[in-house]
């Protein structure tokens, strides 16, 4: 068998930087995707002590040519494609519904749901045409694919949107060997979270901080779904801080 090998959206920083470490540790080629190279470059230099390597491409995932630019990139740089951690995303400021505009939803859309699509279909024809064939790709959801917080329609509905593209590719990739999961995450700690001791607002219309848990729980739960093999599949996994508001009244 040659070396796995994966791709990590949002690999600058976050919960795709911890993912991209975690693989490498495992011994996979990784490449790591983002918009800035010289934050994707810090992922290479902390990972460059670990068995498997770590290389870096450029790439707006909102945006198709970009995204076709990443994959001619990468299939001259990587034998195959084994794993997809489909893990960009952005957030928004807590807005009531009645002063969201066009273009707010637009931005979070254009990354969060444009970008996962474009990137999992681009990964899933590689892994439907490569030999031997098959793969697995996993969609970074959010605890927000099951719940809202107040004021959050546009990251809310992305990650709706984001298990119904889940299941789609779960169950067309079947006759090409291609496995597709997704991991909700709940208060990882990370640059997104970094304000969540200060207060969030909750649904009784106060403000509350909320706990956090290490990022690196969510990099070794996906290094085990990647692990799996193709036959077996983790199709949701749930994994928060366990005192955050999701479980009970919160």
């Amino acid at each position: 068998m040659t070396q796995k090998t994966a791709l990590v959206t949002g690999g600058s920083s976050g919960i795709g930087r911890a993912t991209a470490l975690k693989l490498a540790g495992a011994g996979y080629t990784v490449a790591v995707c983002g918009r800035r190279m010289d934050a994707l470059e810090e992922t290479i230099a902390q990972g460059k002590d670990l068995p498997g390597t770590i290389i870096a491409s450029a790439a707006d995932v909102s945006d198709a040519a970009s995204v076709e630019a990443l994959f001619t990139d990468l299939k001259e740089r990587l034998p195959r494609l084994d794993v997809l951690f489909n893990n960009a995303g952005v957030s928004s400021p807590s807005t009531n519904f009645g002063d969201v505009t066009f273009d707010d939803w637009r931005r979070v859309m254009g990354i969060n749901l444009d970008g996962m699509f474009l990137v999992a279909n681009n990964a899933y024809r590689w892994m439907r045409d490569q030999e031997p064939q098959g793969g697995r790709i996993v969609n970074n959801g959010s605890i927000s694919a099951y719940v809202p917080r107040p004021g959050s329609v546009c990251y809310t509905a992305s990650k709706h949107a984001v298990t119904g593209l889940t299941r789609t590719i779960s169950l067309d990739g079947r006759i090409h060997n291609i496995a597709c999961g997704q991991i909700d995450i709940g208060n990882a700690a990370s640059d997104m979270t970094a304000h969540f001791d200060k207060g969030l607002p909750q649904a009784d219309g106060s403000v509350k901080p909320e706990p956090t848990m290490d990022v690196d729980h969510v990099a070794n739960a996906v290094l085990q779904m990647a692990e799996l093999p193709l036959n077996a599949n983790v199709q949701f996994m749930n994994i928060m801080a366990r005192d955050m508001p999701f479980i009970g009244r919160g």
